[in-house]
C-alpha cells in the first residue's frame, strides 16, 4: 500500500508539473496576440527559452534556496520513492518559472533579450526562491513570528502572492526602468493606441492559462490525499466571477474579458481551499473589476506602459487574493477558518516589498551595466527582425 502511495503521489504532482508547464504556453499566445505584428516571434522565443534558462538555474540554485535541498547525488538516491522529490521540483519549477513569463508581458516590445535572461537567472536562482522559503519552508521563522502576532500563520495555497503578487510587483520596477514604447505617449498629453495584434491567440492564451490553472490550484496539494474538490470549484467560481466582472467593467472589450478569467484566478489561489464557493465568486469578481480599473489607470492616466498590464493582472490582482483569503477564508463568511486577516496582510506586505526592491535592485544595475533597452532603431524596426532576423509570417513580407 505504501508503494502504491508513493507511485500515486509521484503520478499525481507530476500531471500538475504538466498541466502548469502548458500554461507556459498560455504566457507565450497572451503576449503574442497582445503585442504588435512585428513582436511576435520574439515573445514566443522570449516564454521558451525564460522556461529553458529557470529550469537550470532552479535546479542548481534555487530549489536548494528554497527548500535546503540539493540534487547533486546519485541517481538511485534521486529514485528514491518513485523519483517524488524530482517530479515536486518539477512541479514547482513551473511555479517559479512564471515569475519571468509574467515580467515578460510589461516589459514586451522594448526590452533587450540577454539583459532579462541574466535577470530571469536572478530572479528564479535567488529572488523568488528566497520568499517561496519564508512562504512554504518555515524559513527564518518568519511565519512562526506571524503566528505569534496574529494567531495564524500567513496562508497562500498556491501562490497569489508568493507567485503572482511578486511577479507583478517585480515587473512594475522593469516596466518603469526601461520606460515606455516609443511615442506611445506624446507630448501633447495624448496616448497612441497599440491595438492588440491577433485577439484569436490572446483568447488562445488565456483559454490555455485557464485550463492549466486547475493544475495550478489543485495539484499544490502536493499528495493526493490532500486533493480537495473544493480548490476545483472555488477555481471555477472564481474564474468566471473574474470574467463577467471583466465584460461588465470593460464594456464588453474582448481584451478585458479574455484577462477577466486569469484575473479571478490569480485572486483564488491563496485561499482556494478555504473559501465558500460564493466567497470564491466575490474574490474574482472584485479582482476582475480591479484589473480593469488599474489597467486603463496606468495605462492612460498614470502613463505606464506596461504592455500586458501584469501589475495589475499579477501584482494587484495577487494582493487582493492573499487579503481576500483573510476574509472569505473565515468561518463567519462561510470558509474553513484558520487563517487571520492581520496575518494575511503581514505576509502580502511583505511579499510585495521584496518584490519591489528585488525588481529596482536587479533591473537597476542591469540597466547602469548593460543598458534594458532596445536602440530607437531596433525598436521601430521590431524585435522579431532586430533579435531574432525574422518575422512572424516571412513568406508574406518577402511577396510584400
Amino acid at each position: 500500500m505504501e508503494a502504491l502511495k508513493q507511485g500515486s503521489d509521484a503520478l499525481f504532482i507530476l500531471l500538475g508539473g504538466i498541466m502548469v508547464l502548458a500554461m507556459h504556453a498560455g504566457f507565450a499566445f497572451l503576449e503574442l496576440g497582445t503585442v504588435r505584428k512585428k513582436n511576435q516571434v520574439n515573445a514566443l522565443v522570449k516564454i521558451l527559452v525564460d522556461f529553458s534558462v529557470s529550469t537550470i538555474v532552479y535546479f542548481v540554485v534555487g530549489f536548494g534556496v528554497a527548500y535546503g535541498t540539493h540534487f547533486f547525488v546519485g541517481a538511485e538516491q534521486l529514485a528514491a520513492k518513485n523519483g517524488y522529490e524530482l517530479v515536486r521540483f518539477f512541479f514547482l519549477l513551473t511555479f517559479a518559472a512564471a515569475i519571468p513569463a509574467i515580467i515578460s508581458g510589461g516589459i514586451a516590445e522594448r526590452a533587450r533579450f540577454y539583459p532579462q535572461l541574466i535577470a530571469t537567472a536572478v530572479i528564479v536562482g535567488f529572488v523568488y526562491p528566497f520568499f517561496e522559503g519564508i512562504a512554504w519552508n518555515q524559513h527564518f521563522g518568519v511565519q512562526a513570528w506571524i503566528k505569534s502576532l496574529t494567531g495564524a500563520e500567513f496562508h497562500d495555497f498556491a501562490g497569489s502572492i508568493v507567485v503572482h503578487a511578486v511577479g507583478g510587483w517585480l515587473a512594475l520596477p522593469a516596466v518603469i526602468l526601461l520606460g515606455a514604447r516609443s511615442n506611445r505617449y506624446r507630448k501633447d498629453g495624448a496616448v497612441s493606441a497599440h491595438p492588440p495584434s491577433n485577439i484569436p491567440f490572446l483568447a488562445l492564451g488565456a483559454w490555455i492559462l485557464t485550463v492549466g490553472w486547475f493544475g495550478f490550484n489543485v495539484m499544490s496539494a502536493q499528495t493526493i490525499d490532500k486533493i480537495s474538490g473544493l480548490v476545483a470549484v472555488n477555481s471555477l467560481m472564481a474564474m468566471v466571477g473574474g470574467t463577467l466582472a471583466a465584460l461588465a467593467f470593460g464594456k464588453n472589450d474582448p481584451g478585458f474579458v479574455h484577462n477577466g478569467p486569469l484575473a479571478g484566478l490569480v485572486a483564488v489561489c491563496a485561499g482556494s481551499d478555504l473559501m465558500h464557493p460564493l466567497g470564491a465568486l466575490a474574490t474574482g469578481g472584485v479582482a476582475g473589476g480591479v484589473f480593469v480599473m488599474m489597467f486603463t489607470l496606468t495605462q492612460n492616466r498614470w502613463k505606464i506602459d506596461d504592455v500586458l498590464g501584469v501589475w495589475p493582472l499579477h501584482g494587484l490582482c495577487g494582493l487582493w487574493g492573499g487579503i481576500a483569503a483573510g476574509i472569505f477564508g473565515t468561518k463567519a463568511l462561510g470558509g474553513l477558518g484558520g487563517v487571520s486577516f492581520s496575518a494575511q496582510l503581514i505576509g502580502s506586505a511583505m511579499g510585495v516589498v521584496w518584490a519591489v526592491a528585488s525588481g529596482f535592485v536587479v533591473y537597476g544595475i542591469l540597466k547602469a551595466v548593460m543598458g534594458l533597452r532596445l536602440s530607437q532603431e531596433e525598436e521601430f524596426e521590431g524585435a522579431d527582425l532586430s533579435i531574432h532576423r525574422i518575422g512572424a509570417t516571412p513568406d508574406r513580407e518577402v511577396n510584400w
